[in-house]
């Protein structure tokens, strides 16, 4: 999959990577975990994030959220 979003969004790769470092979010990738209803949106939070740190990514974006949706079946 991290070759999928380097190559589909042209996204850059994080220097220097730590699980601690918050990650920027897109006023669009924002608006689309919005959409996710309060009670599941704190957890799909942190698997989307965990997801754009394992690619190696310095922010979230919309393109980002949609494909953690098809990937955990939303």
């Amino acid at each position: 999959m991290e070759k999928y979003i380097h190559k589909t969004l042209g996204v850059r790769k994080m220097k220097n990577f730590n699980v601690t470092d918050e990650l920027r979010w897109t006023v669009q990738a924002q608006a689309k975990l919005k959409m996710i209803p309060f009670f599941a949106r704190s957890g799909a939070r942190q698997r989307i994030e965990t997801m754009a740190r394992n690619a190696q990514l310095e922010e979230v974006t919309a393109e980002i959220v949609q494909q953690a949706r098809v990937e955990f079946g939303q």
